[in-house]
């Protein structure tokens, strides 16, 4: 079912968000200082890429241990992509999630679009996981 559900989902706006995020991640590699946002856009990314069946959590709880993007500097990194391209990434999975709860098909690939809208405001200290 979760495979049926991500072919949808790459028809319903799953694909040209994730080249959206690979596109920012490109270009925060590109320079040196947003290289902490490229590894954080890949990720989300792969994540909004292939959704269903696995869900985006902080990587503290993966790992079991605290690192740099999930103690503060994480959370600077987190306000300052806030506010300078969070709200970007999340305005297109905002505008993608309207677009699919026209109809009620769309309704399921609307609430995960709401989910990643969250998570893209910061992604810093996040990783995915299987459930």
């Amino acid at each position: 079912m979760n495979t049926l559900l991500n072919i949808l989902w790459l028809l319903c706006g799953g694909a040209f968000n994730a080249l959206h995020w690979y596109v920012v991640g490109a270009l925060m590699a590109v320079s040196i200082v947003g290289l902490p946002w490229a590894r954080a856009c890949f990720t989300l990314g792969n994540f909004t890429l292939w959704p269903f069946g696995r869900q985006m959590v902080d990587r503290r709880l993966i790992t079991g241990q605290v690192d740099l993007g999930t103690g503060c500097l994480g959370t600077t990194g987190n306000v300052l992509w806030l506010l300078l391209a969070g709200w970007h990434l999340a305005l297109g999975h905002l505008s993608s999630a309207l677009i699919c709860a026209a109809t009620i098909i769309g309704i399921p690939f609307a609430i995960q679009h709401l989910k990643l809208a969250a998570a893209s405001l910061m992604p810093i200290g996040k990783g995915v996981t299987h459930f």
